[in-house]
């Protein structure tokens, strides 16, 4: 019992509560659009390039916003900033729902409103990302931030999986009213929340100077410079696979619309399992990481592996480590990132990070998708699978001059 107990500490935080509930309930929503777009472009072209160029335009804008998102995040009220992008997402889920619903819905429309969405996540994940702290306060941040995975993968069970049933049944057009319901829960809770006043910084200079400060920090601090260099070429080679599922789903595994749903579950199985190892860590932030350069080898072995698979359940077996990989990684980077960045930098660095995580994946989903239809979706996730393996090794082979340069509390 004390060690569940120790596994959800961060949830004693009564705001920390609060954004856990209502994040749960919008992220099974977020999925489950996720899901529903993919195989509408899917469903309308049957074009790998363009399933590629849907998750090019979705994000790309968080590769080239993100640093005046990082800026506005150290400037004004985070959670102002949340409230703001939450309501604009869940705008834009329900007119996509309603064209969609309506019938007029065309491959342009779904890029016009992924790229708007992009727009908003360019301010959000860097504010979302720094507001946890206030939340929780330092001493109990690992575990929130290993929580959040939790609470992002255990939606990416359940959505793909309801989406997928959804999709067949009645269409794609109800999981995105779905979504933009779900937005509701997470505002809710945002409002309802009691926080502190944060102190007033003196912020001399422009926004340009305070965008360069957090660039300048995450060069000279080596350590993190390592860390997101790995994480954006992981992002860069490996995740685009999750762009190229609807492929393996119908014309590699043949099981459609609802298998692609599996199979998206089975990465949100394996990825929660290994955001929950995480949240029962003990030993704070030290020794990660070896973790994170073990977790990058395995996650490129195992997209190899599941490149070759020619049977669902096998394929379905290899996604949940690949999902296990992936979030050890990306949490314990987060992690360590945030115990060694200033306060006053937070939102700067963590829009880095957020450029690294999810900035980087557009390029590789239209990368991928342009492999794909050259090479064919196996072999364009078997050469993402290899490119992550190679930068494992590098990354372990720097991991003891790198603790060397550690600032902060360190944990490498």
């Amino acid at each position: 019992m004390s060690r569940t107990l120790e596994a959800v500490r961060a949830l004693r935080h009564r705001n920390y509560q609060l954004f856990f509930s209502g994040q749960f309930i919008s992220l099974i929503g977020t999925w489950m659009q996720n899901l529903a777009q993919s195989w509408l472009v899917y469903r309308l072209t049957g074009s790998p390039l363009l399933l590629g160029l849907v998750g090019f335009v979705g994000q790309i804008p968080i590769f080239l916003l993100a640093p005046l998102g990082g800026v506005v995040a150290d400037r004004w009220s985070r959670r102002r900033i949340v409230i703001g992008t939450q309501a604009c997402a869940m705008t834009l889920a329900l007119i996509l729902a309603g064209i969609t619903l309506l019938g007029y819905v065309q491959v342009w429309h779904v890029l016009v409103l992924a790229a708007l969405l992009g727009v908003v996540n360019a301010f959000d994940v860097p504010a979302r990302q720094a507001f946890v702290v206030e939340m929780v306060g330092k001493e109990d941040l690992p575990n929130a931030i290993a929580l959040n995975s939790s609470l992002f993968n255990g939606a990416r069970i359940l959505g793909p999986a309801v989406a997928g049933v959804l999709v067949a049944a009645i269409g794609e057009g109800w999981c995105f009213f779905v979504n933009g319901v779900s937005y509701i829960a997470v505002i809710a809770g945002l409002l309802l929340m009691r926080l502190a006043p944060r102190p007033a910084i003196p912020k001399p200079g422009s926004m340009l100077v305070h965008m360069a400060e957090g660039f300048q920090f995450v060069w000279r601090t080596r350590p993190i410079r390592a860390l997101l260099l790995l994480l954006g070429i992981v992002s860069l080679m490996g995740m685009p696979y999750a762009v190229l599922m609807p492929i393996f789903a119908d014309q590699i595994l043949h099981s459609g619309a609802r298998g692609l749903g599996f199979l998206m579950g089975a990465t949100g199985v394996g990825a929660l399992c290994g955001a929950i190892t995480l949240a029962m860590r003990r030993g704070g932030v030290h020794g990660l990481g070896r973790w994170i350069a073990y977790a990058a080898g395995a996650f490129g072995v195992c997209l190899i592996l599941f490149s070759f698979s020619r049977w669902f359940w096998l394929s379905a077996a290899l996604l949940a480590p690949v999902g296990f990989a992936f979030i050890v990684q990306m949490a314990s980077s987060n992690t360590l990132i945030q115990s060694m960045v200033p306060d006053r930098l937070r939102g700067r660095v963590m829009a880095v990070y957020s450029m690294m995580f999810i900035g980087m994946a557009p390029l590789g989903a239209l990368g991928s998708g342009i492999m794909a239809s050259r090479l064919g979706a196996p072999a364009a996730v078997a050469i993402g699978g290899a490119v992550c393996i190679v930068s494992a090794a590098l990354f372990g082979a720097r991991l003891a001059s790198l603790r060397a340069e550690e600032t902060g509390e360190g944990g490498l």
